[in-house]
């Protein structure tokens, strides 16, 4: 693999709602287009927080400026965010979209995670559609959770399934007081009626301790129609991140089988899966090289091969002087991360990520070419 080309996808504006952005991912579309969405707001974390739209029309090497076609709904007469959309092309020019909206009004002036209970506050799971490749979209809908599985977050696009299934990936939490151990837990959703009902969730990554968290499964789907799900993986008794781990799934994501050290650490991406089965897997090193990193593996299954580890980003310190609480740059470690990997019409691999600076964080990219 090498990198081709990069650049920035979108700058921040520092002191204004556009000045952290984060969480990018992409849809490259059956007309050749790629549309990408982030996350937009004055902090990583905030009352006026919304969802970007970029398109490119040439690969990705060039970017319309930003646009929101879809904002925030009041539900239930309770006003919210979006903090995340993915975007799946269901058929031709055909969109489904699948948001996680947060409940700004139950706990005003609260942020999302309580970091004294580790619980949440209230989230919900929104699908819309557009049937003009994304540049209009529908009035979003509610995707009913079990109570058990507390407020959901969002770890990947829908997965459309050889038969027309299609198949959501949530994450489980706690409710915002609730001080109780934790047992997290990421399930797979299937729907076979284009989402508009839900059956029972399976579970996809889970430790009945409470020990281990599967947190921001992201999943790819090889050409046979296995699923491989990659997991950033935290020790919660010695608060250590783990390398990361790997599942398969060889009936659309009903069963796994037991979870796989990858062998590196910390953060995983969402794969590219090339069509010959290949997979293009970034992660984020934050604390040993802080860089962004990808490696080839010949199968969703297979070892990712060493020699064929690339830098796609190395992050430096805009604040050499702070304290070192964080690893080797501080708090700057988490001023970078967030990596998306897919194809390129053109067969290249894209990776959209975030970095910068506590005060401004831009979103950018790079073009992978895999021989």
């Amino acid at each position: 693999m090498q990198i081709i080309s990069s650049g920035v996808l979108s700058r921040s504006e520092a002191a204004t709602a556009r000045a952290n952005l984060t969480f990018p991912n992409f849809v490259t579309l059956s007309n050749g287009d790629v549309l990408a969405n982030w996350r937009a707001g004055s902090s990583k974390d905030g009352v006026d927080e919304h969802l970007e739209f970029s398109r490119s029309t040439d690969g990705g090497t060039t970017w319309s400026e930003p646009f929101s076609p879809i904002q925030a709904p009041r539900m239930e007469e309770v006003g919210g965010t979006l903090k995340i959309g993915y975007l799946t092309e269901i058929t031709s020019g055909r969109l489904m979209g699948v948001f996680m909206w947060v409940d700004r009004e139950t706990y005003p002036g609260h942020g999302s995670f309580n970091a004294d209970t580790e619980g949440c506050l209230p989230t919900r799971m929104l699908l819309a559609e557009s049937d003009d490749f994304g540049a209009s979209w529908s009035a979003a809908r509610d995707v009913p959770m079990p109570e058990e599985i507390g407020p959901p977050s969002l770890t990947n696009p829908l997965i459309v399934l050889a038969d027309g299934t299609l198949v959501l990936s949530v994450e489980s939490n706690k409710t915002y007081h609730d001080a109780g151990t934790w047992f997290q837990r990421v399930v797979i959703f299937h729907s076979s009626d284009q989402g508009r009902t839900w059956g029972e969730p399976a579970v996809a990554g889970f430790d009945p301790s409470g020990r281990i968290r599967n947190w921001d499964q992201r999943l790819g789907m090889a050409p046979d129609g296995r699923l491989g799900a990659f997991l950033w993986t935290f020790d919660s008794h010695t608060d250590s991140y783990l390398n990361i781990h790997r599942r398969t799934s060889a009936d659309g994501g009903h069963t796994w089988s037991q979870a796989e050290d990858l062998g590196f650490t910390d953060q995983a991406a969402h794969p590219a899966i090339l069509p010959d089965g290949r997979v293009v897997f970034p992660w984020v090193d934050r604390f040993n090289t802080h860089s962004i990193r990808a490696r080839l593996a010949p199968a969703i299954d297979a070892a990712f091969d060493p020699n064929s580890e690339l830098v796609v980003y190395e992050h430096r310190d805009p604040n050499a002087g702070e304290a070192q609480a964080d690893g080797a740059l501080g708090l700057s470690v988490w001023s970078f991360g967030l990596p998306y990997a897919d194809l390129l019409p053109n067969g290249d691999v894209l990776v959209v990520y975030y970095a910068g600076s506590e005060a401004a964080m831009d979103i950018h990219w790079a073009r992978l070419g895999v021989s």
